[in-house]
């Protein structure tokens, strides 16, 4: 399809469409497209293509895209004297962190800092802690960027490392995120970088997502935070960061609202991306350090004379045994049956709850691998764990030597598609996923 725009329109292109600007002159989120880039737009996201100079276009347009031309260009204009505002800051390097809920343009606002950074020479990093929505590292983990070049997606660039949280919001996992964040803000600092952009998630409704959105702010002490707001939605917030420089963006008004299915779908192509070219690598689990986890694969059968004990009340020997604080998980064959009197015995012997994990039910987990300093290498998904041998196979395109290991709280299918997600915007399965752990 072809199209010619004249100057001061915006031709908006939701994915997944590739575009190639065929002349004139055109700038998509603060970057000066040429005529030899093919621009391709993801499922679930939107570009605008701002024309400077009539420009005429070569647009290729996948299913359920669109596209729309519309006066005038869609970037606000307080988001160009934001920029201006941050250049006014003296200090280097520059930390700006940017707030914002759900769908309100914080990562095509982030992109047009960016871009004006690096249009400027300016050494800029990125950092992403909207866990949900990477768009930096694997879902489920924050992670950051060194930017060379201007770009239309944040997708397109590769984390340089990255902190694994291993569920898909951070309402369960606040302090993990927390940690993540200002790790990686240091190590990001220690790359000298005259600006850091930090994104955040969108969670912002209910007491608890204040308090943690008041505590990030203060663990990562921002120079400046721009907050992108559309009516009062981070008031409460903001009465607590007085102390802090606020400047207030507007949201972009051809903003669209995407639906739980379409945010996941934009997970699953970031899984794509970190799983491409994945294959079983069988590790002995003494090879490894497997850290805490609610599945109980870091820890031994307990002690001897107990395990024998509770082996006698079941009356077999399970494949695994692994005792909590305040529950032992039992872990048996796919149709191994354990009855109700041999369960009430083994929890009247301990005076813990009991837990039947049967083999099979581990497959699917996301997980992160390190070398031995903890650099983190990738994602992978566990398929087995093989009490035999004594092995986890592992399922990554990771080749580098694996030391250790973490589990997430989320399971993908064969096509790594989300099965079972454990976080406030995928609530469905929690009862199963609390049988789990």
């Amino acid at each position: 399809m072809n199209r010619t725009l004249e100057k001061g329109k915006t031709l908006l292109v939701d994915g997944p469409a590739s575009v190639i600007v065929a002349s004139g002159k055109v700038e998509v989120f603060g970057y000066s497209v040429g005529s030899t880039n093919k621009i391709v737009i993801r499922e679930g996201k939107r570009l605008p293509f701002v024309v400077e100079e009539k420009a005429s276009f070569n647009i290729s347009l996948g299913e359920n895209a669109e596209i729309e031309e519309t006066d005038g260009s869609t970037i606000p204009p307080s988001w160009t004297k934001a920029f201006e505002e941050l250049q006014e800051i003296q200090s280097k390097p520059v930390v700006a962190l940017v707030l914002g809920t759900a769908d309100s343009g914080k990562t095509s606002f982030c992109t047009y800092m960016i871009n004006k950074l690096i249009n400027k020479k300016k050494k800029a990093a990125i950092l992403d802690g909207d866990l949900g929505q990477s768009d930096i590292g694997p879902p489920c983990t924050v992670a950051y960027a060194l930017v060379t070049k201007p770009l239309t997606d944040l997708f397109n660039l590769e984390a340089k490392n990255a902190f694994f949280v291993g569920i898909t919001s951070p309402s369960t996992a606040i302090d993990k995120v927390i940690e993540g964040l200002t790790t990686l803000k240091k190590e990001v600092l220690n790359n000298n970088p005259d600006y850091v952009i930090i994104n955040t998630d969108g969670w912002t409704e209910g007491e608890e997502a204040t308090n943690y959105k008041i505590r990030l702010v203060k663990e990562l002490n921002p120079e400046t935070i721009f907050c992108l707001h559309q009516k009062d939605e981070l008031t409460t917030v903001l009465d607590s960061l007085k102390d802090f420089k606020v400047i207030m963006v507007e949201f972009p008004s051809t903003i669209k609202q995407r639906s739980r299915e379409k945010r996941r779908s934009l997970r699953e192509l970031g899984y794509i991306k970190y799983l491409r070219n994945a294959k079983v690598q069988s590790i002995p689990k003494n090879w490894i350090e497997i850290e805490e986890n609610e599945f109980g694969l870091n820890r031994a059968n307990g002690n001897i004379r107990q395990a024998r004990k509770i082996y006698e009340f079941l009356g077999m020997k399970p494949l695994h045994l692994a005792e909590f604080k305040h529950k032992i998980s039992i872990f048996v064959g796919k149709t191994r049956w354990i009855s109700e009197d041999a369960i009430k015995k083994v929890e009247d012997f301990t005076r813990k709850k009991v837990e039947v994990v049967h083999k099979g039910e581990e497959e699917g987990f996301l997980m992160a691998l390190y070398d031995d300093e903890r650099k983190f290498l990738g994602i992978g998904i566990l398929q087995e764990v093989d009490y035999r041998r004594q092995t986890l196979n592992i399922l990554t395109p990771v080749s580098k030597k694996i030391s250790r290991v973490a589990l997430g709280k989320v399971k993908l299918d064969k096509n790594f598609r989300e099965s079972l997600v454990f976080a406030e915007e995928n609530s469905t399965d929690i009862s199963s996923f609390r049988r789990l752990f």
